[in-house]
Parts: C-alpha cells; structure tokens; sequence
C-alpha cells in the first residue's frame, strides 16, 4: 500500500480514536446533571462534533502549521516511516485509555509522539525546543488551572442569572401567532403577536403546556442542550486540525491539490471522529458524568460554556489546547464550589496520572512503532 495512502488511513483511525475518548467532554453535563440519557447526550455529542470537525478546515491555517512544521528544524526531510509512527503511537494509547475509561488528550499523545519518535530519527537538534514550550507545553499547562479558575468564577453568575429564569420560559404558539412568556407564579404576557396568516413555526407542545399554553419552551434546560453543542463544536473545531495536520508533517505545502481535496480530507476526518464519539464514548462519558462530582443543570451549564469558550477561542488563534484538560478542570472548579468533599478525589487522582503518562506512554509507543516500519521500509 502506498504509504500516503496508509497515512491518510491512519489518520481517519485516529480521528475515530479521538472520537472515542473526546466525545465526553462536552455532554457528560448533560447526564450528569439528568438533562438527559446516555444515548441521546452521545447522539448530540456526535452530531455537533461532526459539524466542527468540518467548520475547522476554515479556521485550521493556525493549528495545521504549528503540528506540521512548527515543531520541526525547517530543511528537515521527514521520512514517511516516522509519520507513521507518529500516528500509530497516538493511536495506540488514546484507544487503550478509551476502553480503560480514562480520558486523556489527544493533543497531548500526538505531542508525545512526535517528541518520541522525533528524537529517534532526528535527535534533539531536530525539534523546535521553544516552539514546542511556547506554542504546546505552556497551553498545555496553563489551561487546566485556567479553566478551573473560569468554572469558579463564571458559575455564580450563571447561578444568579438561573434563578431569576427557573420555572420561566418563553413560549412560541404557532396557531395563535404569539410568542408569550411565562413566569415562575404562572404569570403569562404577551411579547409579540401578528394576524398575518404564514407556516407555523412549531407544533411541538412543551412546557407552556402546563398553563394552556401549546408550543416551544425555551428555559435553562435548553441553553444546556445549547452550550453541550457548542462545546461538542468546539471540541471538533480544535481537535480534527491536529489530527489532519500529521498529513502535512515537514511539508512546505498541504497534500491537496485543490479545494475539493481539502473537503475530501477534513470530510473524512469529521465522519471518522463522528463515527467513534457514536460508538466509543460510552466509558468515558460514565466517569466525566457521574465519578467526579455530581451536578444539578446549571452546574453543567456553567461548566459547558467555561469549556467551549476557552476551546473555541484556542482554536481560533492556533494554542492546542487539551479539549480534556479544559473540560475535566472545569467539572472540577464546579465540584470544588461545594466543598472538598463534593469532588471524588480517587478519580481525579486516576485522571490527572494518566494525564501525565500520556507523553511517555504515546512516544514510547511512537518509537517503538517508528524503528519497526524504519526496517520494514
């Protein structure tokens, strides 16, 4: 097989490894807190995942150039056997961590990996060493204790806002036009209301229900569903770049030769990430939900928009940020408002170890699988 071609292949099994693992991060919130099932989180997860994944490929420029050429000696000749290697190594260990339940960064094992097998073909004098620490390492760092920090401190305010909303909500009554709220004593007004005759905007009863009123609530529990998508988006939009980037290793140019070719790449890796989140990402979704603080909907809420602001905002300006780091540090920042003993330290402790073997395990696994193809090639 080509080795191109087995690297584009390579590439898709790690974005369904990724997939696997990351998909947690952003709707364990939802079960935690009882919005909803395992089943529909992980369906939601996965659709809004998928839609960031291929939004990336309009944001990627950043990202793609820190992971392809950013961290290697410019004139370096990168052989396709460390490509691979690189990609095996990653793969191995976020696919080991998915079925042990531990989530873990896909940022951090392809950095790993690229350190570890990079060593080996190129030694030290081959990587950008202040790159590495300044575009990678320091993130990498810096966003845990900068999301808890944000959990911590977005959460009151959110708790604020919530409470004046709880038991309101805003009610879209397709046959009478109207759209009308609703307050917690039961209080109804009228905000909007036309006789022009037009299709209906929703025929979907919901909570209004309870007062006479037939249509579409919009309340806190709907934001929630909204802030799990956003940071499912966001997820996608900060992870498939890295991943593709592995394409574009040592590479001056992208290995598309057109638009269509790009489309064809970043559309494979969304589906491929998809596909895992679906299938893969029941394990993790369990521990982030319900083994490491429980939560009502507002604490989620405050823990969704911490993860998908800071994401989104990485993913912009190119800082790979660990999409795991940000969204456990978070859950954590929201358990610690309730007291040390609201947070189950044992799996934090599990959590943070396997965030810290990652890099050795991943390069170890990159080195090993490096010299194996060097020989065969």
């Amino acid at each position: 097989m080509d080795s191109s071609l087995l690297a584009l292949l390579l590439v898709t099994t790690l974005a369904f490894a990724n997939g696997t693992n990351d998909v947690s991060k952003a709707i364990a919130t939802l079960v935690g807190s009882g919005i909803t099932n395992y089943r529909w989180a992980i369906a939601w997860g996965t659709a809004w995942t998928i839609v960031g994944a291929s939004a990336s490929a309009l944001v990627a420029g950043a990202m793609v150039t820190t992971f392809s050429r950013g961290l290697l000696r410019p004139g370096v000749i990168v052989p396709s056997a460390l490509i691979l290697g690189v990609l095996i190594g990653a793969i191995a260990w976020v696919l080991i961590a998915s079925r042990t339940g531990l989530p873990v960064s896909t940022t951090h094992a392809l950095t790993g990996a690229l350190v570890g097998a990079g060593l080996i073909a190129f030694g030290a004098h081959g990587l950008v060493w202040p790159t590495m620490v300044t575009k990678i390492v320091l993130p990498l760092l810096l966003s845990p204790a900068l999301a808890l920090l944000a959990s911590v401190l977005v959460h009151p305010l959110v708790q604020a806002l919530a409470a004046r909303w709880e038991g309101a909500c805003v009610c879209v009554m397709p046959a009478s036009r109207a759209l009308v709220t609703l307050d917690p004593q039961g209080v109804t007004r009228i905000l909007f209301q036309t006789q022009a005759f037009g299709p209906p905007v929703v025929d979907v009863p919901a909570r209004c229900d309870r007062s006479g009123l037939a249509g579409l609530a919009v309340g806190l529990d709907t934001i929630h569903w909204v802030s799990s998508g956003l940071a499912s988006l966001a997820r996608g939009t900060n992870d498939a770049p890295k991943i593709i980037a592995m394409l574009m290793l040592g590479a001056t140019v992208p290995p598309w030769e057109n638009p269509s070719g790009q489309a064809v790449v970043f559309g494979s890796v969304a589906l491929a990430m998809g596909l895992g989140s679906y299938l893969g990402g029941l394990r993790v979704t369990h521990v982030l939900a319900e083994k490491v603080t429980r939560m009502d909907h507002v604490e989620g809420l405050s823990a969704n928009l911490t993860t998908s602001s800071l994401v989104l905002i990485s993913a912009t300006v190119g800082l790979p940020v660990s999409t795991t780091h940000v969204s456990s540090s978070a859950i954590i920042g929201i358990g610690l408002l309730k007291g040390l003993r609201a947070v189950r330290w044992t799996t934090v402790r599990d959590m943070v170890l396997a965030w810290i073997v990652t890099l050795p395990a991943a390069g170890i696994l990159a080195c090993l699988a490096y010299l194996l193809i060097h020989r065969v090639l």
